[in-house]
């Protein structure tokens, strides 16, 4: 009996391998970014290699032309971490029941309106019948910001919603272009691209939202639960890039341009490449876009998130539900 049971140890030291179970396989980060300056301190990162350096296996980097787009990725499942304005991350968590946590932000602001000066005098003048706007579709950032300016200049919602021309911005910064919209609000880095196109800025979400939360890191729930220091080395490398972003400047602007034209020319062929046609998105442009229009910081503060919740809701977009449902501050703090 004792030889049997020395035998069948001997057994489980072959089935076994010395020192435990063998090592779980890195789980792979499948990110997504939208098509904007919004996730500068993620281009930064990845131009840079923070990601690598690490240990993070960043396996896909996508970019899409909105943050709705986005959105209807992390409703299939295709990405577990994602750059992504803060607005569409909330209704794809309240309608598609995406299991997603908010865990860092990037920056407050970034949109604004863009008007020909020639045909818009005054913010009254968009409720003319002959002046054509564009705005993305309804639950985007710049629609809530849009509605937001119906509701502080009291104009008349009926006549803005019913010409309202929806497509992504890019394409509103283009029929401006090409003279086939009069007005149109857009996300950074777009305005600031349009300034430079002899556009005027009429309006900004400063002017109409203030500290309105702008873009965030977002995770999935299953990836906080299963790989925590994953979700910590994102946030660390977020704020490693928006620190880069407030120490050099220049370099980051040039960084960022860099990458944006690639996605432009190669990520996204044919959503973006011939929408962007013409369209030069310069380090001067980004520089300014980072620094004079929005505020890069990783901070966010609960009480905006559950306004901008709570204003989706009136809009009659969402059901309201506690901003705490959504947020994970915890690595922040650590």
């Amino acid at each position: 009996m004792k030889r049997i049971l020395l035998l069948f140890l001997a057994g489980l030291l072959v089935v076994i391998p010395l020192g435990g179970c063998a090592p779980r396989e890195e789980a792979s980060v499948h990110m997504a970014v939208e098509f904007v300056d919004h996730a500068a301190c993620a281009h930064i990162a990845r131009n840079q290699g923070w990601f690598e350096a690490e240990g993070l296996k960043v396996t896909s980097f996508e970019n899409y032309i909105t943050g709705m787009a986005l959105a209807t990725a992390l409703g299939r499942g295709d990405i577990n971490a994602a750059y992504i304005c803060l607005i569409p991350a909330i209704c794809a968590h309240a309608n598609g029941k995406v299991p997603l946590k908010v865990v860092a932000g990037t920056h407050t602001y970034g949109y604004g309106l863009l008007v020909d000066p020639d045909k818009v005098k005054s913010i009254k003048d968009l409720e003319n019948p002959d002046i054509r706007l564009g705005c993305a579709r309804e639950g985007s950032p710049i629609d809530a910001v849009m509605h937001k300016m119906i509701d502080d200049y009291q104009l008349d919602e009926g006549k803005i919603l019913s010409k309202v021309q929806r497509m992504p911005p890019p394409k509103v910064l283009l029929a401006l272009k090409t003279g086939q919209l009069d007005a149109g609000f857009c996300c950074e880095q777009f305005p600031t691209m349009g300034e430079e196109l002899g556009f005027e800025e009429f309006l900004t979400a400063q002017d109409v939202w203030p500290e309105m939360q702008g873009s965030v890191l977002i995770v999935t729930d299953d990836l906080i639960k299963n790989h925590p220091d994953i979700v910590r080395k994102l946030v660390k490398v977020t704020r490693r890039g928006t620190q880069y972003i407030h120490e050099h400047p220049e370099d980051a602007a040039a960084i960022v341009a860099s990458e944006l034209t690639v996605a432009g020319k190669e990520v996204l062929p044919l959503e973006i490449a011939k929408i962007t046609a013409g369209l030069e998105i310069t380090p001067e442009v980004i520089l300014k876009s980072l620094t004079a229009k929005m505020e890069c910081t990783t901070d966010i503060d609960p009480a905006m998130v559950q306004e901008e919740i709570d204003y989706l809701a009136k809009l009659g977009y969402i059901k309201s539900f506690k901003a705490e449902d959504i947020l994970d501050l915890s690595f922040l703090e650590k």
